[in-house]
């Protein structure tokens, strides 16, 4: 398995715009992950996702990692991290650019689009800190009934986000050469993504 650390990100907000919250989960190879939330006032859906991605690069580059391969279930985000899109909406434009300044601090930084099922503890995190935001406590497990049965995951979405990491990577190596996204990251991409789907055990 690869050893380039992985960051899962995720931002939300309960309106859009409305009571908003970010979160990241680094998970770094041997080591615990390092996991933050943290609530964000009102503000939409993009900003929560832009801000966990700042949050996320800024506590990589604190724990001195140098290259990271970051995990979004923002299609926007990452096409427009990847310059695939331009960001033209006022309140995503600074911290797109603090997003830019940071990734400079790295050898290497892979961002990914990956499924919403295959973000969950950084959605979780996420939705978390919304609830307390909004005063709503958690319930209890007892109340929550018992938990249907968890189906069994097919290949074809499995298959369809391999597919997506891999143009993406085509894509970067094509424009910017083999240097723009290391084969490492995505592998560590590609495994990851075979795990949660059930087609490789987990470790």
């Amino acid at each position: 398995m690869s050893d380039v650390p992985t960051a899962h990100i995720d931002g939300g907000s309960r309106g859009n715009p409305g009571p908003a919250a970010w979160a990241f989960v680094i998970a770094r190879p041997g080591l615990p992950a390092v996991e933050e939330a943290e609530t964000i006032g009102t503000a939409t859906n993009n900003v929560a996702e832009y801000t966990a991605l700042v949050r996320a690069l800024e506590a990589a580059t604190d724990l001195g990692l140098k290259r990271i391969a970051v995990l979004s279930d923002s299609e926007l985000l990452v096409k427009q991290m990847n310059g695939e899109y331009r960001v033209k909406h006022p309140d995503l434009i600074p911290l797109y650019e603090d997003a830019r300044e940071l990734v400079k601090e790295f050898d290497s930084v892979a961002i990914s689009h990956i499924r919403r099922e295959f973000n969950k503890r950084a959605d979780a995190l996420c939705n978390e800190a919304m609830d307390k935001q909004m005063g709503k406590a958690a319930k209890p497990a007892s109340s929550q009934g018992p938990k249907p049965p968890k189906k069994a995951v097919s290949d074809g979405p499995v298959r369809e986000d391999a597919i997506a990491i891999l143009q993406s990577a085509a894509q970067a190596w094509a424009s910017r050469g083999l240097d723009a996204v290391p084969p490492a990251a995505i592998w560590e991409q590609l495994w990851f993504v075979l795990e949660e789907g059930g087609v490789l055990k987990k470790k």
